[in-house]
C-alpha cells in the first residue's frame, strides 16, 4: 500500500518488488523443504523394509518323480512302506520267495516234485519253515547213521559182545550194552547236540524260544570240506542230502518194525 501511495512509484519498480518477494518465497520453501529431505548417510527406506521382513527359506531340491503305483501314494505312505520292509539276506544263495512253495528251500524232485501232503509248511513264516526244514535235515542225518548202524550192529564184531558176530538184534542191544560203554556214547550224542544247537539256534534269554539264528541256514554247520561255493551246486547238494534223508528214516523205520516181528536180523532175514 505504501508503494502505491508512494508518489515516486511506478509500475516498473512495483513489477520488480514483487519479483524480489516471489524469489525469496521460492528461496524459504525450498530451504524448508531440504530440512526434511533424508540424509546422504540415512539409509534408503527399502533396506529398512528388506530388513524388518522375515528371511525367507531356501527352497527344497525337488524329489525324484516316481511312477506307477507309488506317484499314487503320499509321500508318508511311501516311507513308511520302504522302512517297513524287511531285508532278508541271502543263506547260500537262497533269499525267501513268498511266491514258491516252502518259500523257495531246495529239496523238490521228480517224480513228486514238492512233496508236503499234510500242508506242514503251508501258510508258515520264515522261522517256521526254517525250523521244519531244520528238522527233516537234522531227522535225515540220524536216520541215515542208524540205518548204517543196523547192519554194523548186526553183522560185524563189536566191543559190547567179544568179538562175536552171531549177537543180539539191534533193537535189544542197548539194554544190553554195559554202563561203562554206554555212558561215553550218551556223553558224546549230548555234547554234539550242544554244539548243533550252539551254532543255529539264539540262546535262552536272548530270544523267543525255538528260534533259528536269522544268519543260520537249516543243517548248515559250518562244515566247509564238501560244501560248493555256487548256490546253484549247493542246492543240488542239499537235494541229495534230503533225499537220502528221507529214504533213510524210512528204511530205519521199517528195519526196526520187521526186527519187532520175527526177531532177526536185517541181513539174517534177508538169507545172508
Amino acid at each position: 500500500l505504501l508503494l502505491l501511495q508512494h508518489p515516486l512509484s511506478t509500475p516498473n519498480t512495483y513489477i520488480n518488488m514483487k519479483l524480489a518477494i516471489l524469489s525469496v518465497a521460492v528461496a524459504g520453501a525450498a530451504a524448508g523443504a531440504a530440512a526434511f529431505a533424508p540424509s546422504a548417510n540415512v539409509a534408503p527406506a527399502t533396506s529398512a523394509l528388506r530388513m524388518s521382513e522375515p528371511a525367507t527359506e531356501t527352497e527344497a531340491p525337488a524329489a525324484p518323480a516316481v511312477e506307477g503305483e507309488a506317484a499314487a501314494m503320499p509321500m508318508a505312505d511311501q516311507t513308511q512302506e520302504l522302512s517297513a520292509a524287511p531285508v532278508v539276506q541271502a543263506l547260500n544263495g537262497w533269499v525267501p520267495d513268498e511266491s514258491k512253495p516252502c518259500l523257495g528251500l531246495p529239496g523238490a524232485s521228480a517224480p513228486l516234485g514238492y512233496f508236503d501232503p499234510l500242508g506242514f509248511c503251508k501258510g508258515r513264516n520264515l522261522e517256521g519253515v526254517k525250523r521244519f526244514r531244520e528238522a527233516e535235515v537234522m531227522h535225515g542225518r540220524v536216520a541215515m547213521m542208524a540205518t548204517v548202524g543196523y547192519l554194523i550192529g548186526e553183522s560185524t564184531p563189536t566191543i559190547t559182545y567179544g568179538m562175536n558176530v552171531h549177537h543180539t538184534i539191534a533193537n535189544n542191544q542197548i539194554p544190553e550194552v554195559p554202563g561203562t560203554v554206554l555212558f561215553p556214547f550218551f556223553l558224546a550224542i549230548n555234547i554234539a547236540a550242544a554244539l548243533r544247537a550252539s551254532v543255529g539256534w539264539v540262546e535262552p534269554g536272548l530270544g523267543p524260544l525255538f528260534t533259528l539264528r536269522e544268519s543260520y541256514y537249516p543243517g548248515d554247520l559250518g562244515l566247509k570240506l564238501f560244501k560248493p561255493t555256487d548256490a546253484e551246486k549247493f542246492a543240488n547238494m542239499q537235494t541229495k542230502e534230503l533225499n537220502n534223508g528221507r529214504l533213510a528214516m524210512l528204511a530205519a523205520a521199517g528195519m526196526c518194525v520187521q526186527e519187532q516181528v520175527n526177531g532177526k536180523g536185517i541181513l539174517e532175514n534177508l538169507g545172508f
